[in-house]
């Protein structure tokens, strides 16, 4: 893909991830869309962007987690900047722990961001996708979606599904002209691991961070967004900025049972220190 004058679409780009996207494919030529409910520092980063190249950025307070919010945005980039070439599914949240602990709001809330926008987004754009022959859509899952998220069963299972529709997305429409990539980082200095208040409403459950952060190196989202974009220069479906990440699903696959054995040390351990 070449990103020099396309549109894209980038939702979660007030901070983190979405804001290192949305500089990295401005940066490469692209308009960028940014979308994000927290509006002070989404229209921080879209003046930047508009700083740096006028009328290249437009800011789109949106609630994803909704069906109408994903037809809003889509809607409201088309008529700025016409056709979508890259729209990239970001936002997420984390929070929710176990069973008997995580309540049905916060479920539903998982589901919603994390998975159900991903289907939302990709509904409304596919039709315009297949009668050009090309599109691309990519996803924020996370390692957890390959492996597993000790700590946090609603992220676990919401980052599983985003891999798995991904993954359906590259299946069914892959040789009409649509290209699927999904990013599955570790762990990255994020609000998302890294709440900057006490109040971790959206982030990861702290025991869960904790395990992310003990299982390897922490990038920054800067980082992450140069590997993004090299991998959406090259159209590869999974994005590993932490190598390691296919290693631990190799052993996954290979013998599931010891790697079970091995999560359950690995939370002992983690949630032992704490």
């Amino acid at each position: 893909m070449d990103f020099q004058g396309r549109t894209t679409v980038v939702t979660g780009a007030a901070n983190g991830i979405g804001a290192a996207l949305s500089r990295r494919f401005h940066a490469a030529g692209a308009n960028v869309v940014l979308a994000d409910r927290d509006q002070a520092p989404l229209e921080r980063v879209t003046q930047e962007l508009n700083d740096i190249r006028p009328q290249s950025a437009l800011a789109v307070v949106a609630d994803i987690g909704t069906q109408a919010g994903n037809i809003a945005l889509i809607d409201t980039a088309r008529a700025r900047f016409g056709f979508i070439d890259l729209f990239y599914a970001n936002a997420g949240i984390g929070g929710g722990t176990d069973l008997e602990s995580t309540d049905e709001a916060m479920w539903e809330a998982t589901f919603n961001i994390n998975l159900n926008a991903h289907r939302w987004a990709a509904k409304h754009l596919l039709g315009e996708w297949l009668a050009e022959g090309r599109g691309y859509f990519c996803s924020t899952a996370s390692a957890a979606g390959l492996l597993s998220q000790i700590g946090s069963a609603p992220y676990s299972v919401t980052k599983h599904g985003a891999v798995a529709f991904a993954e359906w997305l590259s299946i069914t429409y892959g040789d009409r002209g649509l290209r699927v990539s999904c990013l599955c980082p570790q762990g990255v200095n994020t609000n998302l691991l890294n709440p900057p208040t006490t109040d971790a409403g959206g982030t990861i459950a702290p025991n869960a961070g904790d395990v992310v952060k003990f299982a390897g190196v922490v990038l920054e989202p800067a980082d992450v967004a140069d590997f993004v974009y090299q991998a959406i220069v090259e159209e590869r479906f999974l994005i590993l900025p932490h190598p390691e990440v296919a290693i631990y699903e190799q052993r996954k696959a290979a013998d599931r049972d010891r790697w079970l054995a091995g999560m359950r040390k690995l939370q002992a351990r983690v949630f032992g220190s704490l």
